[in-house]
């Protein structure tokens, strides 16, 4: 009996712990595929490229069947206790930072360059896109729902969870009552893949990319050994070293001018004024643009590239 009684406490002290531990965040949009069949597709300029990207705020407004989707697996996720970001706040957000950006330029005169995802990442802040596609099939008076769920990482844009399958055939005609009965069977794997990926990331970090480049207008280089016992490139790995998880990260590309480290694990939280905070790439890379400041007097302009990629240029802002 004693060892039933313990063993019983035991599920209940596990039970207790996966409950209370952290869940990603999650935003539910259309996939790029459902966008581009429907006509909900936008293009903006890439450096002169014209690049094709979901018009999320036109499906929103037009698309009633869209609205019905993302409640569903709204409500399905909220009843697993994943908290959810939405779609449609998020975008009226975007727009009020839009008119903000627009007047903002660089002290030379430049503009900032984001695409439209890129920009709507930014604002969302969360861990996951749960990316969604769906089609109706008719067989008589029959119907039913062939579904495509990819789980990607905000960061890196890597699938990391994914669901597919067709619903039992039906005489309802209800949207909703089909996708529920497609997906369900299906939900729970799913979301077990996602919270596998955040929880490597708890244990592990995030992973991003840094890019640290040099302005042709600065007199050194990265392989310049007058900041220290080594050259300055070395400095910067050592850097990269002490402040990524276990040191995890590797350096792809390093030359006189450029260094590209990959798959670099920074800690998802930083403790700040004795509360624990979200980091991102942007704050963790802030610190290293602080250390080369304050360590060797070097100024640098940090940028952006989406959520995941950072980029330091050394010499000046």
């Amino acid at each position: 009996m004693r060892h039933l009684i313990l063993a019983f406490l035991l599920v209940l002290c596990t039970a207790s712990a996966f409950s209370q531990a952290k869940k990603p965040t999650i935003m539910i949009v259309p996939s790029d595929v459902w966008c581009n069949t429907n006509g909900y597709m936008m293009e903006f300029d890439n450096q002169g490229l014209q690049v094709k990207v979901p018009d999320y705020k036109k499906a929103l407004q037009e698309n009633s069947d869209l609205l019905l989707v993302i409640s569903k697996i709204n409500e399905l996720m909220a009843d697993r206790g994943f908290p959810l970001k939405n779609l449609e706040s998020s975008l009226k957000s975007l727009e009020s930072e839009a008119a903000e950006d627009a007047m903002l330029t660089s002290k030379g005169g430049g503009e900032i360059n984001e695409s439209p995802i890129d920009a709507l990442k930014k604002v969302a802040k969360a861990d996951i896109w749960m990316q969604m596609t769906w089609t109706v099939n008719t067989t008589g008076p029959k119907k039913s729902i062939t579904f495509n769920l990819q789980g990607l990482d905000a960061y890196t844009d890597k699938q990391i969870a994914g669901a597919s399958g067709t619903g039992e055939p039906s005489f309802t005609a209800e949207l909703p009552v089909l996708l529920e009965e497609a997906v369900l069977s299906h939900l729970d794997n799913f979301n077990v893949q996602l919270q596998n990926h955040f929880d490597d990331m708890f244990t592990n970090g995030r992973e991003i990319t840094l890019r640290i480049m040099t302005w042709d207008t600065w007199d050194y280089d990265l392989e310049t050994d007058e900041f220290g016992d080594d050259e300055l490139g070395f400095l910067l790995e050592d850097w990269v070293a002490s402040n990524t998880v276990e040191g995890r990260f590797s350096t792809s590309t390093s030359t006189e001018n450029m260094m590209l480290m990959e798959q670099v694990r920074i800690p998802l939280y930083n403790e700040r004024n004795g509360r624990q905070r979200a980091l991102d790439a942007r704050g963790w890379a802030n610190g290293l643009r602080k250390y080369l400041k304050d360590t060797y007097e070097i100024e640098s302009k940090l940028m952006m590239k989406g959520l995941g990629q950072a980029q330091l240029v050394l010499g000046e802002k």
